[in-house]
């Protein structure tokens, strides 16, 4: 790893403030990670260095056919002072077969994870310590050839950034989500399951829609029969039938269409720890509706890398509103949430070793 240092680092206090005004995205770490491809050459040595623009040339591949990909992972302060990652491991894998499907070249889980490591050695500072906060990492890649021939691009262009963050949405307040069944996020044979800039694009004009009906997310179903349950805008959603002990918490199955997230397999662990059964299902729209309305459905929520877990109050669609519970988070959503953030936090058991600490 090439090492050129940033002499215009941020002092410690200055940092710290930062740091303890939070928001997500709005700050960013003193250093960066950059790695160059080529089809010739394959991977290069990877340089830390840094944070700042990069230059790239007008004809640039990723401007005019979109091959890029990204991942998103958190980095957590532990009880000791020391930080560690949340399943590093499972995000090299998922960049990797994002990279195949972009026709992108796959990165080795060992180069992916010492990048990650690398920035964090030099930018710990940066991760917060409070509860619900950790530095959030974005690594990514693009394709760099210049040439207007559309092809997959024969260089490429793997970069790593990181932002301290907070919640992304209040998790004391129920999110409201609009229904779309005017577009759709992905279809079978698309992109569906990798993570790629592309997907989101194609989601900011239902999103406008949600909010133009008040709501603050947008809800995907399948693109064949229009009916079935996928994703909350970049989210996996999860539905909580019954209550108490007797409750079963129940996900959207993988077809090939929706992203299967990190914090979704880990939260059917972590309700399975609490002593709740769990179920990968096909969930319509009608099951939905008619789930609140005889109480079946007692709670929903959605997570993900940067949300954790969010719960969802109210749906709208064009069949009609209703409201889960009394709107409010729900009591199995916050239970969850909180013994999945106490084993991120290190306040927990890692019974799973999902932590890898940064040494």
């Amino acid at each position: 790893m090439k090492i050129t240092l940033n002499p215009h680092a941020k002092d410690a206090a200055t940092r710290d403030a930062l740091v303890a005004e939070g928001g997500f995205g709005k700050y960013y770490t003193d250093h960066m990670v950059v790695c160059e491809w080529s089809e010739k050459d394959g991977w290069g040595e990877p340089e830390l260095k840094p944070y700042g623009p990069i230059s790239l040339d007008p004809a640039t591949a990723v401007f005019h056919y979109g091959q890029e990909i990204f991942e998103g992972l958190k980095a957590y302060r532990q009880p000791d002072g020391s930080i560690a990652l949340f399943r590093p491991d499972a995000n090299a894998k998922r960049f990797a077969k994002s990279a195949a499907r972009l026709a992108l070249p796959e990165m080795p889980e060992v180069l992916f994870l010492e990048t990650v490591d690398a920035l964090l050695k030099q930018d710990g500072g940066w991760v917060p310590s409070k509860i619900g906060e950790a530095l959030y990492i974005r690594p990514f890649m693009i394709a760099t050839e210049v040439g207007l021939g559309v092809r997959p691009s024969n260089k490429a262009l793997y970069m790593l950034i990181a932002t301290p963050a907070g919640a992304y949405f209040d998790p004391s307040k129920a999110v409201s989500v609009w229904i779309s069944t005017e577009y759709v996020r992905a279809a079978l044979g698309g992109t569906g399951e990798a993570k790629c800039g592309g997907n989101y694009a194609a989601s900011l004009v239902a999103q406008k829609a949600a909010a133009k009906e008040g709501c603050d997310q947008v809800v995907w179903i399948d693109a064949k029969e229009r009916k079935w349950v996928e994703e909350m805008g970049g989210m996996n959603l999860y539905f909580v039938k019954g209550s108490r002990a007797d409750a079963t918490v129940v996900t959207p199955k993988l077809t090939g269409t929706l992203l299967p997230g990190i914090t979704r397999d880990s939260i059917l662990s972590v309700a399975k720890d609490l002593g709740y059964k769990t179920e990968e299902v096909m969930l319509s729209i009608d099951d939905w509706r008619d789930g609140v309305k005889s109480g079946e459905i007692t709670e929903i929520f959605a997570c993900g890398t940067a949300a954790v877990v969010s719960p969802v109050g109210q749906a709208k669609s064009a069949m009609g509103t209703w409201v889960t519970g009394d709107g409010q988070p729900g009591v199995i959503t916050m239970q969850i949430r909180n013994a999945l953030l106490a084993i991120q936090h290190g306040t927990a058991p890692d019974s799973h070793n999902w932590m890898s600490v940064v040494k």
